[in-house]
């Protein structure tokens, strides 16, 4: 799938602007703060009905308006096009492809599968557990639909069982005991799964790019530790519920599972300097773009922000080389960067000023 062109009104900085985006790659330059990352974050909304910078939308609204609409032309692998919008006002999204309204934002996420390279992604492997649950969540949903409603399942009854908690009703607890056991398990099962996979390509690409022998990998420790069984995990969670009512909350499942960024027996974060966490973060999403289109034999759109500014010279352009096959890739490079080993003419070139984009390519 390929993004045409894409309309953005009042985004962020962005009043209103329609931009050409029939290419495979997408270079938008300009210094900071002049939209090129609201820029991704429009194309990520539009792929995913949410944005990777904030959980309200509401905040994406240009200052001194009410709402913002964003729009695009796709065209996927056998030519057929559709026409993408999200509107948001009045604190409501809505979501239409091809002028019929959806409900479900899975017809986006599984029609466009797109996977972004931020900043922030350093914290998947310094930063608290619930950043790496994030990650692995987000990449297992992207592939898998049975995850991604046993993952929909068991929250909705996680927040059951913690109001029932807090109540210190018993009688709902029990209830909520097998549903959180079922769908847990599942989770467990599929999480195991994906780190093991996700393991056979990761640490093999850091000591590829770090040119060091570091054995780097990923750790998964379940809350629910060795247990495997249904029934032992309801008898766990029926034998820890006065702990629970003491704490107001479920203290074990999925929800509070740990996955350890390790290196040679030690947490990476630990010994790692600031450049290998650097570059380790920008290849958990290399990784993982790779474990998706292993999983689904379909090529992901990459958003790719900025964040090869802190390693050298010489692993930004392996970094770009070791890119794993995409249908289309978007990225923002700061004035007189160039991290490409040979030109590709065929790119689209955007200098981003103030919110407005001015073609630059093939010197226009």
């Amino acid at each position: 799938m390929r993004f045409r062109s894409v309309s953005i009104n009042n985004f962020r900085n962005i009043s209103s602007a329609v931009i050409n985006t029939d290419a495979e790659d997408i270079v938008l330059t300009g210094i900071n703060g002049q939209g090129k990352t609201n820029f991704l974050e429009a194309v990520y909304t539009l792929c995913y009905g949410s944005s990777f910078r904030t959980s309200h939308l509401k905040e994406a609204i240009k200052h001194g308006n009410e709402s913002f609409s964003l729009s695009a032309i796709t065209e996927n692998d056998r030519g057929l096009r559709e026409n993408i919008k999200i509107i948001f006002a009045e604190g409501k999204r809505r979501i239409m492809i091809d002028d019929k309204e959806i409900n479900d934002r899975r017809s986006l996420i599984y029609n466009f599968p797109c996977i972004v390279f931020s900043h922030d992604d350093i914290l998947f492997v310094k930063g608290e557990p619930e950043h790496r649950r994030r990650f692995f969540d987000q990449m297992m949903s992207l592939y898998s639909p049975f995850f991604f409603d046993s993952l929909r399942s068991y929250r909705s009854i996680l927040i059951q069982r913690n109001a029932a908690v807090k109540q210190k009703d018993k009688s709902l607890i029990g209830l909520y005991n097998e549903r959180l056991a079922s769908f847990g398990l599942e989770m467990m099962n599929e999480r195991a799964e994906a780190v093991y996979g996700f393991n056979k390509i990761f640490p093999e690409l850091f000591r590829k790019i770090s040119s060091t022998d570091m054995n780097i990998n990923v750790k998964y420790q379940p809350s629910w530790g060795a247990l495997e069984d249904k029934n032992e995990i309801i008898s766990y969670l029926e034998d820890n519920v006065e702990r629970d009512i003491v704490l107001s909350t479920t203290t074990s499942g999925p929800h509070r599972d740990r996955f350890t960024v390790m290196c040679d027996g030690m947490p990476f974060s630990s010994i790692g300097s600031t450049g290998q966490v650097r570059l380790a973060s920008i290849l958990f999403r290399i990784a993982e773009s790779e474990y998706f289109s292993m999983k689904t034999g379909i090529r992901p759109i990459l958003l790719i922000d900025d964040v090869l500014l802190e390693l050298d010279s010489a692993k930004r352009g392996i970094v770009l080389e070791l890119l794993p096959a995409y249908t289309q890739a978007f990225y923002t490079f700061l004035p007189n960067e160039s991290y490409f080993s040979a030109k590709r003419d065929n790119a689209l070139s955007y200098e981003v000023k103030e919110g407005d984009f001015i073609d630059r390519s093939k010197g226009n």
